[in-house]
């Protein structure tokens, strides 16, 4: 059976004599899934009035596990943003009521954003839905493919931690 990937190697083939149609085929694959999922998990957020960037910063503060609070800083380094634009994002989900910020017990000069229990809630409620959406496209592979291709993808990420 054939995609539309396909038609798109066999273009590029006629017209770059080294190209390899092997890594052609998979790059533009998982392009074409990442944007896929993307799009269903946008989707899925605005059912709820969430953005996808807003639910990242839930799903960070929540990631942390119990009490679900990071500091400014730790937000903005495992979101890979800048200081500046996590203060905007921490403003707009505060006057939300999903974060609340306060200063550190031990140290008032530190700022803590902690995910309360509205924007936890909400967090539930979009998470579930976000992993049925992975789980029905995954699902259409067997087990057994699904778990040779998690090995095979996981190979390749082990390369890119090398280089980061």
């Amino acid at each position: 059976m054939k995609d539309f990937v396909d038609a798109h190697v066999d273009l590029w083939a006629g017209e770059l004599d080294d190209l390899d149609r092997d890594v052609e085929g998979i790059t533009v694959r998982l392009q074409v899934l990442t944007r896929y999922l993307e799009r269903r998990r946008e989707a899925v957020l605005a059912a709820y009035g969430l953005q996808l960037w807003e639910f990242k910063t839930l799903h960070m503060l929540r990631r942390g596990g119990t009490p679900y609070r990071a500091t400014p800083g730790e937000l903005a380094r495992q979101l890979g943003m800048s200081p500046a634009a996590l203060t905007n994002r921490l403003d707009a989900l505060e006057s939300r009521g999903y974060v609340e910020r306060t200063h550190d017990r031990d140290d008032r000069r530190k700022v803590v954003a902690t995910l309360t229990h509205s924007g936890s809630a909400l967090w539930e409620r979009g998470i579930d839905d976000i992993l049925r959406v992975e789980e029905e496209l995954i699902h259409h592979l067997p087990a057994a493919d699904r778990t040779r291709l998690d090995s095979l993808l996981r190979r390749l990420v082990l390369v890119t931690e090398k280089d980061s």
